[in-house]
């Protein structure tokens, strides 16, 4: 079918997507918001060896310090193993009722951990939240070795879909974390993954606990409480993961959303575990006081355009994009938003809900920003043959 190519500006744009007449007052002084937020940027430097901070759904870049430096992680690394975890269940390929059994070699795990019985059998979604909870190195080795068969062959696959991704700073070594060599990360790709660990929505389930239990096949318990104290104690924070060695020091990703903004930051080598948190909720702060996030398209909302069918049951099917978009910019910052609609001009039924018919693109002063397939909302059936023979005469009444 005929391409048919729409592009238009949006009317909302930054100046009124964002407040520009925010001011904030700064040492008895009344200045722009997007003066402050540069001011305070530049004040943002923390204790870690690394730190960043950015818009969640691979966006902006908000705050970067020694970003891309190459540095041991921690328990941070299982943020990868959960990636495969959760990838595994979408895929029907692992159940969360699933009974797992623990092998010697998991048992065997030092550092954190739940106390596994070798031997013994537990549920899939007791160990995936140990693994989130309280970052059990035994309930990691447990889930690899039943997903990839071994923790290498596990680290394999890590490696390989850190590559994937374009993380040129990450190397793993094993899916703990635990101190191994040659195996690194850096704050920036730490951010990226745990970015793909939250468009898991199940994921939620199991950050958002603070304190439960895992009941063992003896009949034991084992106390569990959440090694991120955020998700208790910072108004947002929903999810994330901690790390500590004598090597990498005290390390936190997090993410946290207030209204339409979600945000993620990192740091690694902090000296005390208080000190993360305290870094990690400063980033938070800047993120939450200077920018600001606004609905461009609502994936739960229809688009103004529509789209003809032929042959079909119903002449037009309404559109949605696969995704939601949002704008994200600092507050007052003026910016021209401008949306390119690549559908099809008409499509042949039946057609399928959720069945990609083209492409949304939105460019942010000129510079593509971001962009979703856009997707049929509705099924439209092949027109049957009494259905054809009403909209012939239909039109001859006409």
């Amino acid at each position: 079918m005929k391409k048919l190519l729409l592009i238009f500006t949006l009317t909302l744009a930054a100046s009124s997507l964002f407040s520009s007449a925010v001011a904030v007052r700064a040492n008895g002084v009344d200045v722009s918001a997007a003066a402050y937020a540069e001011n305070t940027e530049k004040s943002l430097i923390t204790s870690a060896k690394s730190a960043y901070l950015m818009q969640a759904g691979g966006g902006m870049e908000i705050y970067a310090q020694n970003e891309t430096k190459r540095l041991t992680i921690a328990s941070m690394t299982k943020i990868m193993l959960l990636n495969m975890i959760f990838d595994s269940v979408e895929r029907g390929e692992l159940s969360y009722e699933e009974d797992v059994t623990v092998s010697e070699n998991a048992q065997s795990m030092g550092g954190s951990q739940v106390f596994l019985q070798a031997g013994k059998t537990y549920k899939a979604k007791d160990l995936i939240k140990s693994v989130i909870i309280s970052s059990a190195n035994d309930a990691s080795v447990c889930l690899a070795e039943r997903l990839f068969g071994s923790e290498s062959q596990a680290v394999d696959e890590m490696n390989a879909l850190a590559e994937k991704w374009g993380l040129k700073d990450t190397l793993f070594s094993n899916v703990t974390g635990l101190p191994k060599p040659t195996q690194y990360s850096c704050a920036k790709d730490v951010a990226v993954m745990l970015d793909k660990l939250i468009s898991h929505k199940n994921y939620f389930d199991f950050s958002t606990i603070y304190t439960d239990e895992l009941i063992h096949p003896d009949g034991k318990n084992t106390m569990l409480t959440n090694t991120n104290k955020l998700v208790r104690f910072y108004n947002g924070c929903d999810g994330g993961k901690t790390g500590y060695t004598d090597d990498a020091g005290f390390c936190l990703a997090a993410t946290a959303k207030r209204g339409a903004m979600r945000v993620i930051g990192v740091v690694i080598g902090e000296a005390d575990s208080k000190t993360r948190f305290k870094d990690v909720s400063g980033l938070f702060d800047h993120a939450f006081n200077n920018y600001s996030t606004k609905i461009l398209f609502d994936k739960d909302e229809y688009l103004d355009e529509t789209l003809k069918v032929v042959c079909g049951a119903s002449d037009i099917i309404k559109l949605k994009t696969a995704k939601t978009l949002y704008a994200f910019d600092k507050k007052g910052k003026k910016s021209e938003y401008t949306v390119a609609v690549d559908i099809e001009e008409k499509v042949k039924a039946p057609v399928n809900k959720g069945e990609v018919v083209g492409t949304l693109t939105v460019y942010k002063d000129g510079v593509e920003y971001s962009s979703c397939e856009i997707i049929a909302a509705e099924t439209v059936d092949k027109c049957s043959l009494l259905q054809g023979v009403k909209k012939i005469a239909a039109r001859w009444r006409i």
